[in-house]
């Protein structure tokens, strides 16, 4: 961490690592709890926890996928229910949740069984759950990432935090920004 925000730093960006594993619920309340003392109210949370794994569902071991539910999911859930209550008091704020493409065709998903339904179930709990949040002022939302991430390409970080960017700054009240390259 400290590497990579030495670099970032010389970007000229403001940097300041935490550690966490994103796996681990109490891990995750106890490091947004850090940020909050030492930076105050948060404007957005952006969640992109993941893990590209190859394991067929056959012989996936149930304890492996538990932890990609958590990592991908209910960590998120876990890290939206930490910052909420300083979003709401401080006027609101945006929690962006990185989708899959494969939430939108999950029949193409075979190759990675778990990410699959990580990306799938994410999206419905964003979907489900983004109007009773919006009611409290926070824009629960999802960058849905229809493509493999390479610099360089369309699908290049720098074009997908564009997007992050447009969901949280558009008034539009849109859930979901399908990031397919344009």
């Amino acid at each position: 961490l400290d590497a990579l925000a030495a670099s970032t730093r010389a970007a000229g960006c403001v940097v300041v690592p935490y550690a966490a594993d994103l796996s681990d619920h109490e891990s995750i309340r106890e490091v947004i709890a850090s940020i909050l003392a030492d930076h105050g109210r948060p404007v957005a949370l952006v969640w992109n926890a993941a893990v590209w794994d190859e394991t067929p569902a056959l012989t996936l071991d149930p304890a492996a996928f538990d932890r990609q539910m958590r990592l991908g999911l209910t960590g998120a859930v876990t890290a939206l229910q930490a910052v909420a209550p300083a979003m709401t008091a401080g006027g609101g704020g945006s929690i962006l949740l990185t989708g899959g493409g494969l939430a939108l065709a999950p029949e193409h998903g075979g190759p990675v069984p778990a990410l699959t339904a990580v990306k799938s179930a994410l999206r419905g709990f964003v979907h489900a759950s983004a109007p009773a949040l919006a009611a409290q002022g926070l824009r629960l939302g999802t960058v849905t990432i229809a493509g493999r991430v390479v610099p360089g390409t369309a699908f290049d970080p720098d074009n997908i935090a564009e997007a992050f960017w447009r969901l949280h700054s558009d008034p539009d009240p849109r859930i979901e920004k399908v990031f397919d390259g344009s």
